[in-house]
């Protein structure tokens, strides 16, 4: 399968003339780490905002070329009412099938607004480290994937109904999976930098003794191993899903 070059270099535009793509984080110290780090090498300003916290999120995204939800310690089931406004929320991207990308507990949001179950594995398991992944036959015709992938999760979503899925792993079945033109949804943290494995794995320590979740070890040699698969498929995935400020994506674009 052909791939797209590289995005060039970010060009050197004040960031508040650049075509921005919002950011929903749920923690103080969260970080976009490598998809913000990507996104703004492609020419994007990065509207970070913390719903949590009390930041509004857009009524419409015409102001942005696409929205990130990323992941959190929290529960999409959760009762807190600004979880229900997030997901609430989603109905603007879909409705405007602007590109959006919802990572971990922001693609079990996704699911969750689509009327699709979030819960804990039946056995108890979690994934915390780096698993195996299986592209579909509809996520192989879309790009190449990567064998292994960062986990960091002990509840997994349903498809949705209308819902595409992409990929697939062991213990939980669903990693990835796309509604409609451009709103996908991955179980997976294409996003971890080296500086964020060492956070998440000292200040998350309790959680490598769940069933199922392996040793702090084990996550910097599974990076060793993968994450250069996992980097290149970050890049292919943006060439697909949104493009550069310059050149959006076929999909972005239609939207």
């Amino acid at each position: 399968m052909p791939t797209a070059p590289s995005a060039p270099p970010a060009p050197s535009v004040p960031p508040a003339e650049r075509p921005k793509v919002l950011i929903v984080l749920h923690q103080e110290t969260s970080s976009p780490g490598r998809v913000g780090q990507a996104l703004e090498r492609r020419g994007f300003h990065l509207d970070i905002r913390r719903p949590r916290f009390g930041d509004l999120l857009p009524q419409t995204l015409e102001a942005h070329r696409g929205a990130v939800v990323f992941g959190g310690p929290m529960s999409a089931n959760d009762p807190e009412p600004w979880i229900h406004r997030e997901i609430d929320w989603m109905e603007v991207p879909l409705r405007e099938q602007a590109p959006f990308l919802g990572i971990c507990l922001g693609a079990q949001m996704l699911a969750r607004h689509l009327g699709a179950r979030v819960a804990p594995h039946g056995d108890g398991l979690a994934e915390i480290g780096y698993y195996r992944l299986r592209p579909t036959a509809s996520g192989s015709s879309l790009m190449d994937w990567p064998d292994f992938v960062y986990q960091w999760h002990r509840e997994g979503f349903e498809v949705p109904a209308g819902g595409e899925l992409l990929a697939t792993g062991d213990a939980f079945e669903n990693q990835a999976f796309r509604v409609g033109p451009a709103a996908y949804g991955i179980q997976f943290h294409a996003e971890l930098t080296y500086h964020m494995m060492n956070r998440w794995t000292v200040h998350g320590s309790a959680r490598m003794a769940m069933p199922g979740a392996q040793g702090r070890r084990d996550h910097f040699a599974g990076r060793a191993l993968h994450d250069a698969a996992v980097r290149a498929w970050l890049d292919r995935f943006l060439d697909l899903w949104i493009g550069t400020a310059d050149q959006p994506a076929a999909q972005a674009a239609a939207g």
